[in-house]
């Protein structure tokens, strides 16, 4: 079986070396990338994967963040250029976490009558920048015992999708779902984490937002999320730093949160890519590919409590999801009810 993963990057030279080297090793057989004229050294680490043979670069000058036409293309490729039995959609600062040894053998558990499993996204909190390499300082992951549906949210909990290859497949806005498929989706079961680093830095954040900020409010047509919005309006006005402090988890902030259950310690990214770290770097990479290693990096299996409080989370996951669809809903009968004629006799 041939897993393949595709992911979109524009000035990502801070995540995307661990993105690439983290899946290659955990059961990944080749990458499909877009570089969209990255200016920042992101280039130069996707074209040092390329000349190792297991990634395919495809340079995109284009403006205007056209993510889920450039990640369609890429999906649409795996199936018909590279032999992809699966594909992981996969943005720079997700590294998808198989609760089991590998993504391919927790793929090739799937039941086969199903094409699309939905994996579990984990948001990990900032925490002061002291410039030390972002997965050493960010080990603490926000915890959802309740559903969080805030949309100015990014810690809102939200599946992603990987899907059997499919050579005229459609993926949705923000890789969360595929568009008009006839693949099954396996709704009842999440044996994939996505681990998310969304606010590595200051000034990784405040060029991300200037990034998407620009591309919804200039290139397209329709809006962006609730905190894309919020983000980029305190960029507009000044006050980014301030913003992105607001959201910092200090060492007070820390204690509290591991106290009250709304962060968990999670090191376990940490602990692989401390494992495929090369001693010297080889061309523009830092981490071992999987033939510069005598082992695969083990992935632990989940304990018994592991197991319970991911359900528990789970579960809260499945609550957010009901809200938000019924708030869909309840739009969707507004709107319809402003189009109906009035009753008899109205103006």
């Amino acid at each position: 079986m041939k897993v393949v993963l595709t992911v979109l990057a524009r000035d990502e030279a801070d995540v995307i070396d661990a993105q690439l080297a983290f899946h290659l090793n955990a059961g990944v057989d080749f990458v499909i990338a877009t570089d969209n004229a990255s200016q920042d050294g992101t280039t130069e680490i996707l074209e040092a994967y390329a000349r190792e043979g297991c990634l395919h670069l495809i340079r995109e000058p284009a403006e205007g963040l056209r993510q889920g036409e450039w990640v369609t293309r890429m999906a649409q490729l795996a199936a018909r250029q590279f032999g992809a039995d699966w594909v992981i959609n996969s943005d720079a600062d997700e590294f998808w976490w198989p609760r089991g040894s590998s993504l391919r053998d927790v793929l090739a558990a799937v039941p086969e009558q199903y094409g699309v499993v939905h994996a579990f996204w984990r948001s990990f909190a900032p925490r002061p920048d002291d410039g030390v390499f972002f997965v050493e300082r960010m080990t603490a992951r926000v915890s959802s015992a309740a559903p969080i549906n805030d949309p100015r949210s990014f810690y809102r909990p939200v599946t992603k999708v990987a899907h059997r290859a499919d050579p005229d497949v459609i993926v949705g806005r923000g890789n969360h779902d595929l568009v008009h498929s006839d693949l099954r989706p396996l709704t009842t079961w999440h044996p994939l984490e996505v681990l998310h680093f969304p606010l590595r830095s200051r000034a990784q954040w405040s060029r991300k937002v200037q990034l998407q900020g620009e591309a919804f409010t200039k290139h397209i047509a329709r809006a962006g999320t609730g905190y894309h919005l919020t983000s980029y309006d305190a960029l507009q006005r000044g006050r980014i730093d301030e913003q992105h402090d607001s959201m910092v988890v200090d060492d007070e902030a820390l204690e509290r949160g591991l106290t009250d259950g709304t962060l968990i310690v999670d090191t376990r990214l940490r602990n692989v890519l401390r494992s495929l770290r090369l001693a010297s770097p080889i061309d523009a990479r830092q981490f071992a590919l999987p033939s510069e290693r005598p082992t695969p990096p083990p992935f632990p299996q989940p304990t018994l409590a592991d197991e319970a409080a991911y359900a528990a989370e789970a579960a809260a996951l499945d609550e957010a999801y009901v809200v938000r669809v019924q708030r869909r809903l309840d739009g969707l009968e507004r709107r319809i009810e402003s189009l109906e004629p009035g009753e008899p006799g109205s103006p």
